[in-house]
C-alpha cells in the first residue's frame, strides 16, 4: 500500500473517530444531567439511625453518579414542618423526603399501610410484602393520586411500646391518658379509652415533662435513651402491638421522579433498598446496649398483659373492619396485607421461631 495514502486514510478515520466522539458526549451528558434535587425528613439528626437514612441516600446517588446527581437532606423544621414532608413533595416545594406513611392518614386511612398498622407485619415480613408480595406496586398505585411515589428507605424493627408515667396493669389503666402516638394505632387506642395525640418527635420530651401528655411511644432503646425519655416517665413498656416492622420511605414527586433517566431511577432505587436494610441492621445493632443503659438508669421494663393485647387486637379488628366497609384503597391494601401475613405466620413458626426460642433460653440460661 502506497504510504502517503495509507496516512491519509488513518487520519481519515481518526477524524471520523473524533466526529463521532464530539456527537455521543451530548448524548451522555443528558443521560446523566446535572441535578441538584432537596430532601426534607420528618426526623432531627439527633436521630442519627433515622435520619441518617437520608444521607446514606444522598451519599450512594452521588457516588454513584460521580457527583452529577446530588440530594441534600434537611432535618425535621429546617425548611418543611416535619408533618407536613410528604405535602412539600406532592406540592412541588422539595423534590423528595424521607418520612413515614402513616403521619398523613388525616388525608386517608390507607396511608398507613405504609408504615405500620396494629398487630400487622414484622419487619422482614414488611420488606418482602413490599419488595416481592406485590406491596410497593400497590402502595404506588394509591399514592399516584396524591402525586407521590415511594420507595421503602428503612425499618426499626419492632418498636417498644412506649414510656408511662404509671404502671399499666389492666386496660382500665389506658384510660384517660393522653398519649402522643401516630398511625391508626391512635383510632385503636382511643377505642380502650386513650386520648392519641400526634407530636412530631422533636416535641415529645418537652410535652411529656410539661404534663401535656401523660405517656409516649416512639421508637426503641437507642433512640428513646437519647431522647432521654426515662428522665420523666419511670415505666417503658413493650411491645409496641402497633408497629411489629414499621418502614420509613422514601417520597419522590411523581412527576420530577418520571422525569428522570432510567439510570437515575435505578440509582435512586438501589440507594432507598441499601438504606433499607441498613437502618434496620444498626437498630438491630444499637439497641441491646442502650437498654442497658435505660436499666441502669431505673427504667422499669413492664410487658403489657395478654388481657390488654386481646383488648387491643379486638378493638383494631373492628377498626379494620369499619375501614374496609367504607374505603376501597384501605380495602385492597389490607387484604393484601392479611392474605400476606397469614402465610408468613404459618411459615415463621416453623423454622424461625422453633430455632430462634431455643437460641433465647440458651441466652437466659447463659449458655451462649
Amino acid at each position: 500500500m502506497n504510504r502517503r495514502k495509507f496516512f491519509q486514510q488513518a487520519g481519515a478515520a481518526g477524524l471520523g473517530a473524533a466526529a463521532s466522539m464530539s456527537l455521543a458526549a451530548p448524548a451522555i451528558a443528558q443521560e446523566n444531567p446535572k441535578l441538584n434535587w432537596r430532601l426534607t425528613s420528618s426526623f432531627p439528626k439527633s436521630l442519627d439511625i433515622i435520619f441518617g437514612a437520608a444521607t446514606d441516600i444522598a451519599t450512594s446517588v452521588s457516588e454513584a453518579t460521580g457527583g452529577n446527581f446530588t440530594i441534600t437532606p434537611f432535618a425535621a423544621g429546617e425548611i418543611i414542618p416535619p408533618l407536613q414532608a410528604a405535602d412539600a413533595v406532592a406540592a412541588g416545594t422539595v423534590e423528595m423526603a424521607h418520612t413515614c406513611c402513616y403521619y398523613y392518614i388525616g388525608k386517608d386511612p390507607a396511608f398507613a399501610l405504609g408504615t405500620a398498622i396494629p398487630f400487622g407485619l414484622n419487619a422482614r415480613m414488611t420488606n418482602a410484602w413490599f419488595t416481592a408480595g406485590g406491596g410497593n406496586e400497590l402502595l404506588n398505585e394509591f399514592l399516584a393520586g396524591h402525586k407521590l411515589y415511594a420507595l421503602p428507605a428503612g425499618n426499626t424493627g419492632a418498636q417498644m411500646g412506649g414510656w408511662y408515667r404509671k404502671e399499666i396493669k389492666t386496660i382500665d389503666d389506658l384510660k384517660g391518658l393522653k398519649m402522643r402516638i401516630a398511625g391508626l394505632a391512635g383510632e385503636v387506642m382511643s377505642k380502650v379509652g386513650v386520648t392519641p395525640q400526634q407530636i412530631a418527635g422533636s416535641d415529645v420530651y418537652a410535652s411529656l415533662e410539661k404534663g401535656t401528655i401523660d405517656a409516649t411511644e416512639f421508637v426503641g432503646p437507642y433512640d428513646d435513651f437519647k431522647l432521654g425519655f426515662y428522665k420523666v416517665a419511670k415505666y417503658y413498656y413493650y411491645p409496641a402491638w402497633w408497629e411489629g416492622g414499621p418502614a420509613v420511605h422514601a417520597f419522590f414527586n411523581s412527576d420530577k421522579f418520571n422525569e428522570l433517566p432510567k439510570n437515575y431511577q435505578r440509582i435512586l432505587t438501589d440507594a432507598c433498598a441499601a438504606a433499607n436494610a441498613r437502618m434496620l441492621a444498626r437498630y438491630d445493632a444499637s439497641n441491646a446496649a442502650a437498654l442497658r443503659q435505660l436499666v441502669a438508669q431505673g427504667t422499669e421494663l413492664r410487658a403489657f398483659g395478654s388481657d390488654i393485647l386481646d383488648v387491643c387486637h379486638a378493638a383494631a379488628l373492628e377498626t379494620y373492619a369499619d375501614l374496609s366497609a367504607k374505603n376501597d384503597n384501605f380495602k385492597k391494601l389490607y387484604e393484601s396485607q392479611l392474605a400476606f401475613k397469614k402465610d408468613a405466620y404459618l411459615w415463621a413458626q416453623v423454622a424461625e421461631y422453633g430455632f430462634d426460642t431455643y437460641m433465647m433460653i440458651q441466652q437466659r440460661q447463659g449458655k451462649l
